[in-house]
């Protein structure tokens, strides 16, 4: 499927949204509005007009800033499929120290429920759902709902808050957990060829068992029989992108004027790269160009705190001729 005619590409971005508590470097900020649902959608509004865009999500009002949202709202993003409960939301403290983050979960919002989607999104479909959990709120029922309501469309998905382990402190690691592991197995599976799949370098060789070789952990990939999209992200070292039966996609990391933030750097990569590839032919070419626009739409978002280092694709452009890259 091509959209390369379509006036507007229609995607939902399904996940909780976050109150985001970050500490750099001993130095507390004030709580700004935090998960992918939110970088996806600011990211990809930022960059194109030829974007509509909803988000499904459940957010608490007991420990929820509403003002928070002003950011969202000013941009035209359809918030229908938003559930408010009075409950607690989701809740993060990141904490950075060179390069590196603990990550704890201070409250959570309640699982998403398929029946909560509105109508009128089950009426209208997508181009493209966007799966973008934080802690576990998509469970396998869920997406199995989905990929039988919507069963021609592509479903991209991040790893992240389908692997994470959660201690009852509300510590956040990356552990082998089999269960875990199984059922996101089952998911891959269950959405097949119409996947495009991303994780950091940790979650993808967790959820490949490979610890090694970065090579390997691509190609754990040809196990699943599908031709999805999988898509590692490097951080500093660029990306990797495969596809069974085709070369190894190594993607470069752009470089950024200043870093100050890499908060959503992934999100924003999977939010472009899937606008992108849904506006071209689909080769591998276009694929492998979807990546690098992607990397350097991302390489922006670092220079700037919070959800706030969005740029137009001219700019995107612009920075991706010049191929400056870090090496």
């Amino acid at each position: 499927m091509s959209n390369q005619n379509k006036n507007q590409t229609s995607l939902f971005f399904i996940g909780h949204f976050a109150v985001d508590n970050v500490i750099r470097f001993k130095r507390i900020s004030k709580p700004s509005l935090g998960g992918s649902v939110s970088y996806c959608s600011l990211a990809l509004k930022a960059y194109t007009h030829y974007a509509k865009i909803s988000i499904i999500s459940h957010v608490g009002t007991s420990n929820f800033d509403d003002s928070l949202f002003s950011i969202i709202r000013d941009k035209n993003i359809d918030l229908k499929g938003i559930r408010y409960s009075e409950v607690e939301n989701t809740n993060f403290v990141l904490d950075y120290f060179d390069h590196a983050r603990t990550l704890t979960l201070k409250s959570k919002s309640p699982n998403l429920v398929f029946r909560d989607i509105p109508q009128e999104y089950i009426n209208n479909p997508p181009d493209v759902i966007v799966l973008v959990p934080l802690c576990n709120e998509i469970s396998y029922e869920y997406v199995s709902q989905i990929s039988k309501q919507f069963p021609n469309i592509f479903i991209g998905l991040d790893l992240q808050g389908f692997i994470r382990n959660i201690d009852e402190r509300g510590i956040v690691s990356y552990d082998y957990d089999e269960k875990i592991i199984s059922n996101l197995k089952k998911i891959i599976n269950l959405i097949g060829d119409k996947l495009v799949l991303k994780g950091s370098e940790e979650e993808m060789k967790l959820l490949a068992n490979e610890y090694d070789d970065l090579d390997k952990v691509m190609m754990h990939f040809e196990k699943y029989g599908t031709k999805g999209i999988f898509i590692m992200t490097l951080g500093e070292s660029g990306s990797l992108i495969y596809q069974r039966g085709k070369r190894l996609l190594k993607i470069p990391a752009f470089k950024p004027k200043k870093v100050i933030d890499e908060t959503g750097a992934g999100d924003v990569y999977l939010s472009i790269f899937l606008y992108e590839f849904l506006h071209s032919d689909q080769s591998w070419k276009s694929i492998e160009n979807a990546g690098y626009l992607a990397s350097a739409t991302a390489s922006f978002l670092v220079e700037r705190k919070g959800p706030s280092g969005f740029v137009v694709k001219k700019k995107v452009l612009k920075r991706k001729g010049k191929k400056q890259y870090i090496t």
